[in-house]
């Protein structure tokens, strides 16, 4: 932004000051007094759920992803006389779960410190725990985050790159956040882990040819060019429940389950950073750790702004 004018200026500073103050509000240790047994209530949850079904360890991830090109728990809320939701969002119906996971470690979090920590917290640290118990990095979790008081079905249906997105419409959708291209490179590899829809791979298997043939033929049997839009495949077909590095590997055979997932190894601007994930899993694993915690510090409320809901579920 340029600031020609001594009044510009002072108005640039006034907004670097203030957004500056927004994401300080974010600290690792804001709970450290009034929560001290939040992390480990957190941990030993979601350590519980990803044993009863590894799925749940990608579904928690998922969910803080969609709720991060905000960051402030609204896709949790259902459904009201005075609220609609973002769970029948595109992205979301039929699709995002693991809901029920959250309103058992909220009551397990408000078992131990009432009215102190946000739903959008939980779910940043959830969707962390979720990637260590399958194998991947962790990282520090910045905290402070306060719960929306509304949602936006549109907001969830434009915001949340679609699996047919081509490269520069993920890019573009990555920038409008403030995420970098490599920021959105690393976080796609968070399909390494959990499963898609027919529906959001079908034109893929059956149109494309950037696709492996024999790849192809074996997802064909569980998704018929008609019917089946449910059925389930993993995105990462080799080791689909633990967090490593094979999604770049996928790639570069052409076995990336979405369109959007291929496009990053199509012969475009993002292809040296694909081999460099595949090729060094440590690198992979640094670059999503910082990513995810860019992607956790997109427009969060915080001070006095939005709620410490109560039930993840409605507002206050």
């Amino acid at each position: 932004m340029a600031c020609s004018t001594a009044m510009r200026f002072l108005a640039c500073i006034v907004l670097v000051l203030c957004s500056a103050t927004a994401n300080a509000q974010l600290s690792a240790t804001f709970y450290n007094t009034s929560c001290p047994n939040l992390l480990s209530t957190v941990q030993a949850a979601v350590k519980q759920a990803v044993a009863n079904e590894k799925r749940m360890g990608a579904s928690l991830l998922r969910l803080h992803f969609h709720d991060c090109f905000g960051c402030d728990g609204s896709v949790l809320l259902d459904d009201s006389s005075n609220i609609t939701g973002e769970k029948t969002a595109v992205p979301n119906n039929n699709s995002a779960r693991g809901f029920d996971v959250i309103d058992t470690i909220k009551s397990q979090v408000e078992a131990v410190c009432s009215g102190v920590v946000s739903c959008a917290d939980i779910l940043a640290i959830a969707a962390r725990d979720s990637v260590v118990e399958l194998g991947g990095p962790t990282w520090t979790v910045m905290l402070g985050r306060r719960d929306s008081r509304t949602a936006s079905l549109s907001a969830a249906n434009t915001n949340i790159p679609a699996p047919t997105s081509n490269l520069s419409s993920l890019i573009s959708s990555f920038q409008a956040k403030g995420l970098s291209t490599k920021d959105m490179v690393a976080l796609s590899g968070a399909h390494t882990i959990g499963q898609a829809r027919c529906t959001n791979f079908r034109a893929r298997i059956y149109n494309e040819s950037n696709l492996n043939a024999a790849f192809a033929t074996s997802l064909k049997t569980s998704c018929p060019s008609t019917g089946g839009d449910d059925n389930l495949s993993p995105l990462d077909l080799v080791t689909p429940t633990t967090f490593d590095n094979n999604y770049y590997n996928n790639l570069e055979s052409q076995k990336g389950l979405l369109h959007s997932d291929q496009q990053l190894y199509n012969g475009g601007s993002t292809d040296s950073m694909v081999t460099s994930y595949s090729t060094n899993q440590n690198t992979f694993f640094t670059d999503f750790a910082a990513a995810m915690v860019n992607m956790g510090n997109i427009n969060p409320l915080t001070g006095t702004s939005g709620d410490i809901r109560t039930n993840c579920r409605k507002p206050n």
